[in-house]
């Protein structure tokens, strides 16, 4: 790789810089938790930890969620650091990535700014963005070091079933190279005990945080499950970073663990009724290509004729709402439109887009 290292995310530039408009339906998460919403003390707010390697307390707790050893859980500062952990863990420059396409834009960025050579392979619409072993080995070359999937998939909310993941597994060991899989979505299949692809074998290793299914971005607590090996290293790696976390987000973290069934309930009850509204929507719009919405916190629908950029500039301009263009995962055809708002909102924001439609057909 030659030139100069890039910096930052074009899609996270924009998604910060973008004008704001009242029917928002871009984000991928769901509301924001307030503080009266967990059950914390004036005690959960002290400043001052140990500024050891993790939060202890913490550390069990998401330990005993996963059924993982301690040792195999690294704190970071959300799921954009762990996935900057794991990488440069894995990566040196000149390595290879290969990363899933339509995928998160960060994802690519973080990787070429580590000096790696980004390779992609192909979830298609054709096929409900299926992972698909056999495209994974195709892109898979001597210099590989690194598979990067995200499951639920952003921006689709695809589900990558066990048996596909494990194949991947199998591939990557072959290689010698691991398998990333950010998780941050998982969680909205709603499982009594949340799976994760590290217990698929030792290729993997998983990162997630509390930041977009249960509304607890600004306690930035996310983690990386990894064998000890290499979780030892990514603490080393800390060390340059933050070094230590935020120790009064640390333990409202811990109390939100705590409270991880009620945050589900909220969340779940929001994103059903706008999984319905959506549906509702989508079987009236002959323009859109895409299968019912299932499960997940975003959908990706494709435009059956022409760019969505023309389509988002009109929403945007005309009728004062929102979603994300698609060309920032590399589908200019498509959007991601995000459930993650209150349902009278999404509603408005849905008629919204149906008007910008009708206004590109007519």
């Amino acid at each position: 790789m030659t030139g100069v290292r890039p910096y930052g995310s074009e899609y996270l530039r924009w998604a910060k810089t973008r004008a704001p408009v009242r029917y928002d339906l871009t984000s991928s998460g769901v509301p924001y938790v307030s503080i009266d919403e967990l059950p914390v003390t004036v005690e959960d707010l002290e400043i001052s930890g140990t500024g050891a390697y993790g939060y202890a307390p913490l550390q069990q707790a998401i330990a005993d969620r996963y059924r993982v050893d301690p040792a195999c859980v690294v704190a970071a500062m959300g799921t954009s650091m762990a996935n900057h952990l794991a990488l440069a863990a894995l990566v040196q420059p000149g390595d290879e990535v290969l990363i899933e396409y339509p995928t998160y834009e960060p994802l690519v960025a973080v990787a070429r700014y580590l000096g790696a050579e980004v390779r992609h392979f192909t979830r298609r619409t054709e096929d409900g963005f299926r992972l698909d072993p056999s495209t994974v080995e195709r892109g898979m070359t001597g210099r590989t070091r690194a598979i990067v999937i995200t499951n639920l998939h952003n921006p689709s909310s695809a589900l990558a079933d066990d048996h596909a993941l494990r194949r991947i597994g199998d591939i990557a060991e072959a290689y010698g190279a691991r398998v990333i899989v950010d998780e941050v979505y998982l969680d909205a299949l709603w499982e009594p005990e949340p799976r994760t692809a590290f217990h698929l074998g030792p290729a993997f290793v998983s990162t997630n945080s509390l930041t977009k299914v249960y509304g607890l971005n600004g306690l930035r607590c996310g983690w990386v499950l990894a064998e000890p090996q290499l979780a030892e290293r990514m603490w080393r790696l800390m060390e340059l970073f933050n070094n230590i976390g935020v120790h009064a987000a640390e333990r409202m973290s811990l109390a939100a663990f705590h409270n991880l069934d009620a945050l589900a309930r909220r969340s779940r009850t929001l994103l059903d009724a706008n999984a319905a509204a959506l549906n509702a929507f989508y079987a009236t719009r002959q323009e859109l290509d895409v299968a019912p919405h299932v499960h997940g916190t975003v959908s990706f629908p494709r435009l059956r004729t022409g760019d969505a950029d023309p389509l988002c500039a009109l929403l945007h301009d005309r009728y004062d709402a929102a979603v994300v263009p698609g060309s920032f995962f590399g589908a200019p055809d498509h959007v991601r439109i995000g459930l993650g708002v209150a349902p009278a909102t999404f509603a408005e924001g849905l008629a919204r887009l149906g008007h910008t439609l009708d206004d590109l057909r007519g």
